[in-house]
């Protein structure tokens, strides 16, 4: 008798892997005549902003520039300058061999070394390095035992859920506004800016993002090198085509500032601000499956393989600010605070005390004057952890996909001392991969031997916890004759305490 078996397709949790690359940072940056030449320098920078990622088989490639931002006080009283070089950069990395159906790539990483010096007064020379730790996740499409019929076969179903990654959607966008300024400035030393999606609507291959741009420009007017703010908010709607999104789909959008310009107006006209922002667009479809997970025949005997299949679910998403403080001493207790920056290292996953944490390595940079009115840099390291504030098991297979942002960053000098305080904005999701044991592949066998006749009933003593598949498995009979039997309730699939069972039609 032949044995039917159906199948389907699930979307498993495939490769998920994480390699280390460096990006070598080698330039000479010449100081354009309209800004003041090189008196001291005070710190270099340098970020990376990857646009294309593409994956192949045994190959990611990101292309990208790395932006080196300095930081010097100029000759003769100039106070703090700021000059910036962007450098393209290709990086191919070699992957195991893997197929995937869909995927996605986290990039992140922080500086290993930079060492930045004057040449002379109109030329820098910075050498150095950028690490990127590169995260790489897959799902596979792949094929389940659905149902099996016919051979006298019963089986034991099992309902599989997840999410299929729908969508993976990274799109730069042009944001423009104006920005007035009080009076004309003479060096603007840096634009910077939080961008949040505030409404995120989902149409049959679209999403529209609203949200708002938090531009802050800090800058100085001629002849005065003491720092002043300005800010302006921009608001942007974009609409994205996303191939194969749906209304019922989970989905995030972070949005991140990679670039601004600012061009001077004539005459009293405001200045004219351009951003770039990427758009970083996370979509995952729930889907329920029913699996055989175990199965046997009353009339042959079976030989089936097993198979483990991972899945993917939604542990949970992350929109959450948390506040660090930190503080240390200064070595000249005289300095005044200019300015300041937060970079982060990679968002990771760590399990203590009996909880889950999203961790990250913060430097805060700060810029002051000394009493001799010289600039130098002071750096505070601060340790993030946030709580994912959900219980997971300790052993559990978490995966990150998760960007942080600095929104309040504040640095003052007291009594000697350098004070940080930042909020740090945590958005994104955590995905948890789970094992599940499904038949692979099922044969039927050689009859079994007809039961006896002078035996028309077995008794069987049962153990609390055992499972009803199984006793009837062992006896090679249905379960459904089980339950009518012994008068079990309809649906029961384990005894719960000991007890005598009836076993019809058991015979060799």
């Amino acid at each position: 008798m032949e044995l039917k078996i159906f199948r389907d397709a699930l979307p498993a949790a495939g490769t998920n892997c994480t390699l280390k690359a460096e990006l070598p940072l080698e330039t000479e940056i010449l100081i354009s005549d309209y800004l003041p030449p090189v008196f001291k320098l005070v710190k270099c920078f340098v970020r990376p902003v990857v646009l294309q990622k593409r994956l192949q088989p045994g190959k990611l490639q990101l292309e990208g520039y790395l932006r080196c931002v300095v930081y010097y006080q100029g000759e003769e009283g100039a106070g703090l300058c700021q000059t910036e070089q962007k450098l393209p950069f290709t990086k191919l990395l070699d992957l195991p061999e893997f197929v995937f159906t869909a995927w996605a790539v986290q990039v992140e990483g922080q500086t290993e070394y930079l060492n930045c010096r004057t040449v002379n007064p109109r030329r820098i020379e910075v050498r150095g390095a950028y690490g990127l730790v590169v995260s790489v996740h897959t799902q596979v499409k792949t094929d389940v035992i659905t149902a099996l019929s016919d051979g006298g076969v019963e089986q034991k179903l099992v309902t599989l859920s997840g999410v299929r990654r729908a969508a993976v959607l990274e799109k730069l966008v042009t944001v423009e506004g104006e920005i007035r300024f009080p009076t004309p400035p003479a060096a603007v030393l840096d634009l910077s800016g939080n961008a949040s999606v505030g409404d995120l609507k989902l149409l049959n291959g679209k999403a529209v993002a609203k949200g708002v741009l938090v531009v802050s420009c800090a800058w100085r007017a001629e002849g005065d090198p003491a720092l002043q703010g300005q800010s302006v908010n921009l608001n942007f709607n974009q609409v994205l085509d996303v191939d194969g999104l749906s209304e019922d789909c989970r989905c995030l959008c972070v949005a991140e500032p990679v670039g601004f310009t600012l061009t001077e107006g004539e005459g009293e006209e405001p200045s004219r601000l351009t951003a770039t922002l990427m758009l970083r667009l996370r979509a995952w479809r729930p889907y329920q499956l029913q699996c055989v997970a175990d199965a046997f025949s009353t009339k042959f005997e079976t030989e089936q393989t097993p198979q483990t299949v991972q899945t993917e679910s939604l542990a949970c998403t992350l929109d959450e600010t948390v506040t660090l403080t930190g503080s240390g001493p200064l070595p000249d207790a005289g300095a005044k605070i200019l300015a300041c920056f937060a970079s982060f290292g990679p968002a990771l996953l760590a399990y203590r005390e009996n909880n889950w944490d999203l961790t990250s390595r913060v430097t805060v940079t700060a810029f002051g004057e000394n009493s001799l009115s010289e600039l130098e840099s002071y750096e505070k390291v601060l340790e993030l952890a946030l709580p994912l504030g959900r219980e997971l098991p300790s052993d559990a297979e978490l995966i990150p996909e998760c960007w942080l942002r600095a929104e309040d960053l504040r640095c003052v000098c007291a009594n000697g001392t350098l004070e940080v305080t930042l909020s740090v904005k945590a958005e994104g999701a955590i995905l948890q991969r789970s094992g599940n044991t499904c038949v692979g592949s099922i044969a039927l066998g050689e009859p079994l031997t007809p039961a006896d006749p002078e035996i028309s009933l077995r008794i069987y003593y049962a153990q609390a916890g055992e499972e009803l598949f199984a006793i009837a498995r062992r006896f090679h009979v249905s379960p459904a004759q089980m339950l009518a039997a012994n008068d079990l309730a309809e649906g029961t699939t384990a005894i719960d305490a000991p007890r005598r069972l009836l076993v019809p039609g058991a015979g060799g």
